[in-house]
């Protein structure tokens, strides 16, 4: 090993902690996922408390988060991207109906911010309905009818924008899934479930290790949020450098290449990556880290089992929309996603039972996703911020009396 690679002990902590720095002083809600923060966007919105949205959805927060993830992916972060796209799309969503005159029709702050999260995730993978899905399965509380006009032209502008710049380019290619034996199915039942199961897993230790940074001292989060990036870096230079990045080079390996076996060792850096990433409290998505854990099971069974071909890559596509499904509680979105990644309709059956097995086994274990968990800090953050009433003699009171 050059001395390159070795420098990443060096820089990982330090990008590590320039990634949250940026965030703790220009943007706090620009934190972690966004989808989260549009979550809770969603449901104040409408309310008494809409002007709060401004604090979770603003100019502000689309610098930091891109700021913020390019330090992260520089440090080798195992983060993704369509987290920070989905609250950046959202946020310029939520400026220009600011901008709207009051005068004017137009439709509710609701609609527009959905229609910029639907928008967002459609840019990040060229997955249209995927966007469309996961705004209406994740995030909507109103029926369809509501903001179907709004997502709809969101999706198609963002789609527009994102082909125009990049062309037609599909996140997975197109893995050969031709000749598939229909006893894969059984195959398929049993990476959906580890995926789930390990999707719990995953979501849980994040949920942890942020329960347990609560306590610390200023001092002593630095030190741990150097230390993070610090054990990310010893991991990929001495143990698997897959470790590093959203695992998008895991992706292309598992299902190009005629090697489809992939070894316990990377399942496991795939999940404590994204684990010990996301607690640093700078900005970067899960999905795409979740795609690739969910690819390292499906490469693992098939070690076990010895599939090969377009069998094998029915189990590692099978793995990741279990993963994705068990941590976002999307069933019908993570299985489109994958769709539209891969543009092969034929397989659709498979991974809808993927999906749904691993959300009846993660419903088991845990109700509510992980995005809806988080959430709940962006709320109380607003809750326990306080106003000044006019003409009350300057009384300070919680803004949810």
């Amino acid at each position: 090993m050059g001395l390159n690679t070795y420098l990443l002990l060096f820089l990982a902590p330090i990008l590590f902690l320039l990634s949250y720095y940026i965030v703790r002083f220009l943007a706090p809600n620009a934190r972690g996922s966004g989808i989260p923060q549009v979550m809770a966007a969603l449901e104040i919105s409408g309310t008494k408390d809409r002007a709060k949205v401004n604090q979770l959805l603003n100019l502000k927060i689309i610098f930091t988060k891109i700021l913020s993830s390019l330090f992260m992916v520089l440090g080798g972060g195992a983060i993704g991207r369509e987290g920070p796209t989905i609250q950046i799309s959202s946020s310029i969503f939520e400026w220009i109906y600011s901008k709207i005159p009051k005068n004017w029709p137009r439709l509710s702050q609701r609609s527009y911010i959905l229609a910029g999260a639907a928008a967002g995730l459609a840019a990040a993978f060229n997955t249209p309905l995927g966007g469309i899905i996961f705004a209406i399965e994740e995030l909507a509380q109103v029926h369809m009818r509501y903001f179907r006009t709004s997502i709809f032209t969101g999706v198609i502008i963002a789609g527009l924008v994102a082909q125009g710049l990049l062309g037609p380019y599909l996140y997975l290619g197109y893995p050969d899934v031709k000749g598939i034996n229909i006893s894969i199915i059984f195959y398929v039942l049993m990476a959906a479930s580890l995926s789930g199961i390990m999707a719990i897993f995953m979501g849980k230790g994040i949920l942890l290790i942020k329960d347990w940074k609560k306590n610390l001292s200023p001092l002593a989060l630095a030190f741990s949020i150097a230390f993070m990036g610090l054990i990310i870096a010893v991991i990929s230079i001495f143990y698997n450098h897959l470790i590093l990045g959203s695992g998008k080079e895991l992706l292309n390996h598992s299902l190009f290449s005629d090697n489809k076996q992939i070894k316990l060792d990377t399942v496991l850096v795939r999940v404590i990556g994204p684990i010990l990433s996301f607690n640093t409290g700078g900005a970067g998505g899960i999905f795409a880290p979740s795609l690739s854990a969910g690819a390292a099971i499906g490469g693992f069974l098939n070690s076990i089992f010895h599939l090969t071909g377009a069998n094998a890559n029915i189990l590692i596509l099978s793995g990741m929309v279990g993963f994705l499904t068990g941590i976002t509680q999307t069933p019908f979105t993570s299985a489109i996603l994958v769709l539209e990644m891969t543009d092969e309709h034929s397989i659709i059956f498979y991974l809808m039972v993927s999906a749904f097995i691993s959300s009846m086994v993660c419903q088991a274990f845990q109700k509510h996703s992980l995005y809806e968990m988080l959430k709940l800090d962006f709320i109380k953050g607003l809750e326990q911020k306080e106003t000044i009433i006019p003409n009350s003699d300057k009384k300070i009171i919680p803004i949810n009396n």
